[in-house]
Order: structure tokens, then C-alpha cells, then sequence
């Protein structure tokens, strides 16, 4: 088992904004390489008074957190690290508040710290086609209450777990099944046993390709022999704590951001010792 990437070992690692900067040189650029701009392979340079690396041949500049949003912020990139960090060793995720409390920011500041850490989540994890060979599991959930006005503001969130594997989840409309089957068709290979309940959004599944088997929840059926849902009402039990316990509320406009978080560390749960070095490197080239 791979050793844990405990906040010893982050402090050890990065103890300041320079060997932060030096790290995301080294993941983004390297040592040497071809320069972008007169092409020859070089070495680059650290450049004294500004955190930027030279050619050595041209002196054209590489900054390394040019294209993140480390380059638009005064933040210093230690937080930013931290900030990573704290997301990929909760399970629950991390408020603004707990950023501003931890960070010593503002609040504002917090919050866009952790919506940028979110966007970056979702981006790294991407989504893949899921089944063939394994069961894939499908189901619908409920995420909000009722604000402070007392309207009614749940949203509905579609999720497809292939056990053993990933989990991609959809904001949606409504549950009609004319919504939810094209969400299936896109991301579940046809010919996949898929396992769901034995909601109505679901009929359509047999007579698009799949092998549909379902559990009756409503008779108190939870397993079929292979066929339950076991996988995702797991999923979805982490994602409520988070969102009712850690964020307390997500608005519609953000909940997708929210999502991409969480599958992020689904995704990575064989291998969270490689979620904070995969966060790191997964800001594009300008």
C-alpha cells in the first residue's frame, strides 16, 4: 500500500512559496527542453527577481503559473498548495470558511480558491465510456431542501458507476426517461448489464441495448443476485455529507463544480496518494 501524504510530508515538501514555484516548474516545463521560441533545446534558468525561468540561448522568459490561477491572484502559491491539499485528503470536502480559517484570507478570496480547485478536479478526471464487461449501476438523487424563504430547491442528479471502476454524474432537468436515457446512451457502452431501480425513467434501457436488471425498492428488493445499487447509493451518501454537512448548500449554477469534486476522489480512491500530484500537473500550456 502506498504510503499516506500526510501534512508532515506536504510541509517537508513545500516549505515555501519558491520550492512550490520550483515544483510547478519542474511538472510543467522540466529542467531543459526545446525553447517555445527559437526552438533549441536548452536549459532554463531561474531568473533572481521575478518567478520566471530563461532560455539560455535567447533568454526567452517561461513563467511557470502563467495559464493558472495562480498568475491572476496575490495569494501566496504555498496557500494555493495547501488549499490542494486540504482537497485531496478530505473526504467531506472543504468550505470557504474553513480555507479563510485555515488560509488566513478572506472569505472571498476562499471561495474562488476553492471553486478554481474544483474546476481543476473535474478537468484532471475527464470521463470515459463506461461498462462492457462490468455491471454498470445507475440511479437518480436529490440534492438541497428548502431555502430560507421556504422554496423548494432540490436538484436532480443522475449518476453511472461501473463497480470496480468510475462514476460520472449529470445535473438533469427533470426524470422523465426521454431525459435520462440519452445520458446512458452517451456514457454506457451498449450491451452493459445495467442495474437500476424500478423507476420509470428506466424502461427504455432494455430496448436501447442494454441488459436491464432491477431491484424493487419499494417492495424492500435492495439485491437481486448480481443486481443492486449498492455502489452508488454509497456514492451518493458521501456526496449528502459533503453537501449538507460541509457546504451546508450549492446552488444550481455551481452544483456541477461540486460534482466534479467528488467523482475526482471516487475516481482516485485505489490511488489517493496520487491525487495532489495530479491536481498539480494538470494545468494546461498556455
Amino acid at each position: 500500500m502506498a504510503k499516506q501524504f500526510t501534512i508532515q510530508d506536504f510541509f517537508n515538501r513545500f516549505p515555501t512559496d519558491e520550492a512550490c514555484l520550483e515544483h510547478l516548474m519542474l511538472v510543467r516545463y522540466g529542467t531543459e527542453g526545446d525553447c517555445p521560441k527559437c526552438s533549441r533545446h536548452t536549459k532554463f534558468h531561474r531568473i533572481r527577481k521575478e518567478p520566471a525561468w530563461e532560455c539560455q540561448w535567447c533568454g526567452h522568459h517561461i513563467h511557470p503559473m502563467a495559464g493558472t490561477p495562480f498568475a491572476r491572484t496575490r495569494t501566496p502559491l504555498q496557500k494555493w498548495f495547501y488549499a490542494m491539499y486540504l482537497f485531496t485528503t478530505t473526504r467531506n470536502g472543504v468550505s470557504a470558511k474553513e480555507l479563510e480559517r485555515q488560509l488566513g484570507v478572506t472569505y472571498k478570496t476562499a471561495w474562488r480558491i476553492g471553486h478554481e480547485i474544483r474546476k481543476y478536479m473535474g478537468w484532471v478526471d475527464g470521463d470515459a465510456m463506461l461498462g462492457g464487461q462490468k455491471i454498470v449501476e445507475v440511479d437518480k438523487v436529490f440534492i438541497g431542501g428548502r431555502d430560507e424563504q421556504g422554496q423548494d430547491d432540490k436538484y436532480i442528479v443522475l449518476g453511472m458507476v461501473e463497480r470496480g471502476g468510475d462514476i460520472i454524474t449529470r445535473v438533469i432537468p427533470n426524470r422523465s426517461r426521454n431525459t435520462v436515457t440519452p445520458h446512458i446512451t452517451e456514457w454506457v457502452k451498449q450491451g452493459t448489464r445495467v442495474a437500476t431501480d424500478q423507476a420509470g425513467s428506466f424502461v427504455l434501457l432494455s430496448s436501447r441495448g442494454y441488459r436491464h436488471g432491477v431491484v424493487n425498492h419499494a417492495a424492500k428488493e435492495y439485491v437481486r443476485g448480481p443486481v443492486h445499487t449498492n455502489t452508488i447509493e454509497s456514492f451518493w451518501a458521501a456526496l449528502k455529507r459533503g453537501v449538507e454537512g460541509t457546504y451546508i448548500w450549492v446552488s444550481d449554477k455551481h452544483l456541477s463544480s461540486y460534482l466534479a469534486e467528488f467523482e475526482f476522489r471516487f475516481n482516485l480512491r485505489k490511488q489517493p496518494h496520487l491525487m495532489f500530484d495530479l491536481l498539480v500537473q494538470a494545468f494546461p500550456k498556455p
